[in-house]
This record gives C-alpha cells, sequence and structure tokens, in this order.
C-alpha cells in the first residue's frame, strides 16, 4: 500500500471518529448509514464575512450580478454537454461518462486524485465557495445564521464539505436579482480561483520548474492488453530507437510501425518482444496498450546548488496548483448543473418565479428538469462504474 492510500484510510478513521463524538450536534439527511449527509454548524468565519461586506459593498455586489451572467451562461454550456454526453453513450463505444467521482481513490469509474492534493483542493475549494455565499448576502444586507462542516457519507464519511446558511426567510424577501448573485457567488468564484491557480501554474512552470529539469525517457505505469509489461522504462528503447520524450514515443506509432508488427521493448529492466494491437475503432493504427508517463528528474547542478528538497517542493506545489485548476473548474461547473437544492438548481428555481406568474407551475417545471437532470447525471456516474 502506498503512502497516498495509507494517508486517504487514516483520514477515514480519524473523521469517523470526530464525527461519532460530535454525533449529538450533527444533522443527519439522507439514509444513515448506508448513504447520508451530517451537517455541523457553527460560527466560524461569520464575523470575516461581514467585515468583507462592509469594507467593499459595491464591488461585492458588482462581482455578484456578474456571477449571475456567468452562472447562467455555465449552466446552459453544461446542461448541453450533458445531455450531448448521454447520447453519446447510447451512440459511440468509444464514449466515456463526462461525470465521474472525484475521489483518492483508484478505482474503476472514479476520476483519481493523490490524496494530499485531494484533501488541500477540497478544502480550499469549499471555503472559497460557502464563504463568497456568505460576503455576498452579508453585501446585500442577509443575515448568515451559520456556517460548519459537511460530510457526505456511504457507510463511513468519504467526502468533506462545507455550508453556509443564510436567512431564506429574509432571502426570499429580496429582489430575484440579489437571490441570483447569491446562490451564483459560490460557482463563480469558484471558477475565478481556477483561472487564478491556472495563472500561478503557469508562471511556476515557465519560470522555475522548467529550467530546473530535464526529461529522462517515459515511463510505463501500467497496462491494459499486454500482460508482464510492468517496468518502468526510463530511456526505454523500441527497435532500437531511443524514446526520451512522449512527443517522440508517439510519433514512432504513429508513423514508424504498423498493426499486427512485432517489436522490440527494452526498459531499463528487461525486454519485450510485443505485437502492435489494432487501435480501438482505429483499425489502421498500431496500439502498444500500455500507460506511459514522461519521467524528468531535477539536473544534476539544481540539485548541487539547492539540494533535493527545495526543487521537490516548487514541483509539488506546481502539482497543487494544476488541481486546484482542475478541481475548481469542475466543481464550479457542477454546482451549476440545474439539479435541485445545489447552487444551479436554485438560480433555475427563483428564474422560473420570476419569470412565470404562475408559481404552482413555475415548481412543477423547475421539479420536472431537476429530475430530468438528476436522471442523466446518475446513469453518466453509474455508468462509468460498469462499463
Amino acid at each position: 500500500m502506498d503512502f497516498e492510500s495509507l494517508a486517504a484510510i487514516i483520514f477515514i478513521v480519524l473523521l469517523s471518529i470526530f464525527i461519532f463524538q460530535k454525533r449529538k450536534k450533527i444533522q443527519w439527511q439522507g439514509f444513515f448509514p448506508i448513504l447520508y449527509f451530517a451537517m455541523l454548524r457553527t460560527k466560524l468565519g461569520l464575523v470575516w464575512m461581514d467585515a468583507l461586506a462592509k469594507r467593499w459593498p459595491k464591488t461585492i455586489r458588482v462581482l455578484g450580478y456578474i456571477g449571475i451572467v456567468v452562472g447562467f451562461i455555465g449552466m446552459a454550456l453544461l446542461s448541453f454537454e450533458l445531455i450531448k454526453n448521454l447520447i453519446d453513450l447510447f451512440i459511440n463505444e468509444a464514449a466515456v461518462p463526462g461525470v465521474v467521482p472525484v475521489l483518492p481513490i483508484k478505482a474503476e469509474g472514479v476520476f483519481y486524485v493523490p490524496f494530499f492534493y485531494w484533501i488541500i483542493s477540497l478544502f480550499i475549494i469549499a471555503t472559497i465557495h460557502e464563504f463568497s455565499h456568505g460576503v455576498v448576502a452579508r453585501a446585500h444586507n442577509i443575515p448568515v445564521t451559520s456556517s460548519g462542516f459537511a460530510f457526505l457519507g456511504i457507510l463511513v464519511p468519504i467526502i468533506p464539505a462545507a455550508f453556509v446558511e443564510p436567512d431564506e426567510k429574509k432571502m426570499g424577501k429580496k429582489k430575484a436579482s440579489q437571490q441570483l448573485s447569491v446562490f451564483a457567488a459560490g460557482p463563480f468564484s469558484n471558477i475565478i480561483l481556477g483561472f487564478i491557480s491556472l495563472g500561478l501554474f503557469a508562471l511556476l512552470l515557465s519560470t522555475t520548474i522548467t529550467p530546473m529539469v530535464e526529461q529522462t525517457g517515459i515511463e510505463i505505469t501500467g497496462y491494459y492488453t499486454i500482460e508482464n509489461v510492468t517496468s518502468p522504462a526510463e530511456d526505454a528503447l523500441i527497435n532500437g530507437k531511443e524514446m526520451m520524450d512522449l512527443k517522440t514515443f508517439q510519433t514512432f506509432l504513429n508513423t514508424e510501425v504498423k498493426a499486427g508488427e512485432k517489436i522490440s521493448l527494452t526498459t531499463n529492466k528487461t525486454s519485450y518482444q510485443v505485437t502492435l494491437k489494432e487501435k480501438p475503432h482505429d483499425g489502421d493504427s498500431p496500439y502498444l496498450g500500455v500507460y506511459v508517463k514522461q519521467a524528468s528528474d531535477i539536473k544534476p547542478d539544481v540539485k548541487e546548488k539547492y539540494g533535493e528538497w527545495i526543487p521537490k517542493i516548487l514541483i509539488w506545489i506546481l502539482g497543487l496548483f494544476y488541481w486546484l485548476f482542475l478541481l475548481n473548474i469542475g466543481i464550479g461547473l457542477f454546482n451549476l448543473v440545474p439539479l435541485g437544492p445545489i447552487d444551479g438548481g436554485r438560480m433555475l428555481k427563483t428564474a422560473l418565479e420570476r419569470i412565470m406568474k404562475d408559481q404552482k407551475k413555475a415548481h412543477a417545471i423547475w421539479k420536472y428538469i431537476s429530475l430530468f437532470f438528476l436522471i442523466i447525471l446518475l446513469i453518466l456516474i453509474f455508468y462509468g462504474f460498469f462499463k
């Protein structure tokens, strides 16, 4: 068991102990202990929300209104992509589901994120998301009654989250635009943070990381059609040709060999005679059938000058910016799905109530749309597990 997996198990155990100790203060929703959502209310961050809203009320309100526009555009694009993805799954065998659980677990149907990147990113994302809801609410003079921690569990708590609770009665009396800006604030803040993370990633990569690392070859990290090919392949040779980078590797497969041809694959441990397969859905292209990644190392002169730890820490921080970008965008957009109680669903409900005179009809349409997208999401998620 690797260190990341062990850390994930320890985290789940500690989280379970914490929830057990606080069980009398926790509000339970769902079907405990099979599938449940646990909420622990606190007052954390409420003073900071008030202070920030009082200092820059106009700026925060303007950003909130911009968030409404971004939110509805994101909702429309995401809704289209979800429907398109569902159709693709039924008509294209090569299609993959666009919605999968994001977990620090390597499993079929799961988008794997290394544990420490996962837990740190989730903490930052949830904090920014919920804090933004609270700040925009306070900028519109809507009281925030509580904040707190939440946990999604399947037998054991798995995914930590956070929440902020504005006063629903007082918010319901506000203008639709003000309510919408509160709902949109969370996803909009995640999207902004995602692009900030991308900028920091690009800056750190270009100014610091690229000059201090060198490519050392390609590495075989796993296989899916060829058995016993598990050795690292730094400075790998294929038919005697050195594969120092992924571009050379891909170019070789695309231009110099054909499906059905036998090749010699030499790694830093051993050699294999491998017959190339036909690439699925593209019989003319050769298919080696292994997972590969670019292997790299810190340059010797950098190690000599700074040691090994400083470059490794910088590379780890680079990875954190990468995951913050990816997860902020993904989670921010997911919250815009027009589904029930999440931000996109509440935005849609508020908009329908504002547009339509018949409130019962507006609620009915909202429920049908929510149910429609719930079914799509469930199909996409379960398809990933059983494909």
